[in-house]
């Protein structure tokens, strides 16, 4: 399962709402929209991201939050670590080759240490 499919498997289950009414909304089909929260099938459009958003009348900051987990879901991620260092390229395949093994806890313990990373870097290059 994908972080977008399952935040619009949850939004859509809060308003009573079932796949094949969103897939009849969409013009898809129901398998499409069980292979989107499965994550079976690749990231959707952003158009289409923006379809879903107005069927489940998300607007704003709702709307922005489902559309920033679609673009983080593809279910089959590259990395282009050519002009990375060989520490980056590692880190890259180390976790193409063992993310299988990490629970959800880890995955989120390592996700939020990377962000934290992230930030700090960024602060970095920030002038004062």
């Amino acid at each position: 399962m994908t972080p977008f499919g399952l935040k619009m498997r949850v939004l859509r289950e809060e308003r009573g709402l079932t796949q094949q009414q969103q897939a009849d909304y969409l013009g898809v089909s129901k398998a499409y929209i069980s292979a989107l929260e499965t994550g079976s099938r690749g990231r959707p459009s952003g158009p289409f991201v923006d379809q879903i958003c107005a069927w489940l009348g998300l607007i704003w900051d709702d709307a922005e939050a489902l559309k920033a987990l679609a673009a983080m879901s593809h279910p089959k991620p590259t990395i282009d670590a050519r002009k990375c260092s060989a520490d980056a390229v590692y880190l890259a395949n180390l976790l193409a080759q063992n993310i299988r093994w990490l629970n959800p806890d880890q995955c989120n313990e390592v996700s939020k240490m990377v962000e934290r990373q992230l930030q700090l870097s960024q602060s970095q290059d920030t002038p004062s």
